[in-house]
């Protein structure tokens, strides 16, 4: 195998920059094995976690159209294969950093970045062998076979690996192009006037910045919220619960435009009504300055809707009314006018704010949904979830009186 590269160094690293067909990836490239242990048993750790993955890179690169990679780093094993510059003049420059790899022996060789890629590739040849010449970008390293020489690839390896930031959630949400709900979620940061301006904060976690006035929730929050409305939606249009593994590889791959429209109707259906029949959601949407201090602050802790972990809950909850009711947002949503949203009173102190510490709670949203739920009206919870509902509530109380626990706090 001959194939052109150009040859460059980075710190003690010589390397060879070039492309591979899927095919050649398929043929030449083995997976890593005793290269970097001796050990069975750690042969074995590596092979497990570079295998877990390979069949969504398949499946991206069966169905991805727009398909692109990263390059792949490549070791060479033992040595490097036989280098053979060219010449190359420009404009009076000249460089001997172009020529060819030549491989005339059987060279082994493994990925050390990229095996998910790789593993990827030669399982998508298996069923669509006509994708045997598109090229992919790799980089050659060498690598000795000798205890030093597997400590130098290993620490290599981790380097890669371990050091590769992934890429931040609200990241994702503002460039992805496949995944329905990010499509979503930035139409909606774009053009929906309950969600643009300064109403969503783009955060590293859900949570907001005590002295924010505006928003009503972050980016990352609008998309978990999206997300369960893509469930619903899923389940109405397909006459299934998408399972996490559809869900997964549904959101992988951009939808048609009549997909997207129907979906988008029906979040904007949500969001209108929403928006319209919680009347301090309205109040909140007319206001122009500071137009959610009203509704969050450290002293009270404010309005459930106005916080990450209320918001959340309180989506499921109506979508779950929606569901086993059948009846429309907005009748759900004029309900909803009736219940208390002020986290300092009952039942939501000592359930999602600590009053004494004067601070938000986590870990409590199964409480929250159910708590909504039941809030709305005592016949949309089974009676085994009103029994977990007394047990879960009467724990975050501190009550031993589960049974009567709810009495109270009904409108």
């Amino acid at each position: 195998m001959k194939i052109p590269a150009l040859r460059a160094k980075i710190g003690n690293w010589d390397y060879y920059v070039t492309t591979l067909t899927f095919e050649q990836v398929d043929k030449f490239v083995s997976k890593v094995d005793e290269n970097l242990h001796k050990s069975e048993s750690l042969k074995d750790l590596i092979q497990r976690s570079i295998t877990d993955n390979y069949k969504g890179v398949k499946e991206y690169i069966i169905n991805q159209q727009e398909l692109f990679f990263n390059s792949l780093v490549l070791a060479v094993y033992d040595d490097y294969p036989d280098w053979q510059e060219i010449e190359f003049k420009y404009d009076e420059t000249e460089t001997y950093q172009m020529g060819l790899l030549d491989f005339p022996s059987q060279h082994k060789i493994f990925p050390v970045d990229g095996q998910h890629r790789v593993e990827g590739i030669k399982a998508a040849l298996k069923e669509k062998p006509e994708l045997k010449d598109q090229q992919i970008a790799a980089i050659f390293i060498g690598h000795k076979n000798d205890d030093s020489g597997k400590q130098r690839t290993r620490r290599l390896f981790t380097t890669l690996n371990r050091y590769a930031k992934p890429v931040s959630p609200d990241y994702v949400i503002a460039l992805e192009e496949d995944d329905v709900v990010a499509i979503m979620t930035r139409n909606l940061l774009e053009e929906y006037d309950l969600f643009t301006g300064k109403r969503v904060i783009s955060a590293k976690q859900k949570a907001i910045p005590p002295k924010n006035k505006e928003a009503i929730t972050s980016i990352i929050t609008l998309y978990q919220a999206n997300l369960e409305l893509f469930k619903v939606f899923y389940e109405e249009n397909f006459k299934k619960k998408p399972t996490k593994k559809v869900l997964d590889k549904y959101l992988k791959f951009k939808p048609s435009n009549e997909e997207f429209e129907a979906y988008k109707s029906f979040c904007i259906r949500f969001w209108d009504a929403f928006k319209t029949k919680l009347s301090f959601i309205s109040e909140y949407v007319n206001t122009v300055e500071n137009s959610a201090e009203a509704y969050r602050n450290n002293e009270t802790g404010g309005n459930l809707l106005f916080r990450p972990i209320g918001i959340l809950p309180f989506i499921k909850s109506s979508l779950l009314i929606y569901q086993r009711k059948q009846i429309s947002f907005e009748q759900i949503f004029e309900r909803f006018n009736n219940v208390n949203f002020e986290i300092n009173t009952k039942p939501w102190l000592n359930v999602v704010w600590n009053p004494i510490e004067k601070k938000m709670i986590m870990n409590s949203d199964s409480v929250t949904q159910s708590l909504l739920i039941y809030l709305y009206s005592d016949n949309v919870l089974t009676a085994q979830e009103i029994k977990k509902l007394k047990e879960g509530y009467a724990s975050k109380i501190s009550s031993q009186d589960v049974d009567n626990v709810l009495q109270g706090i009904e409108n």
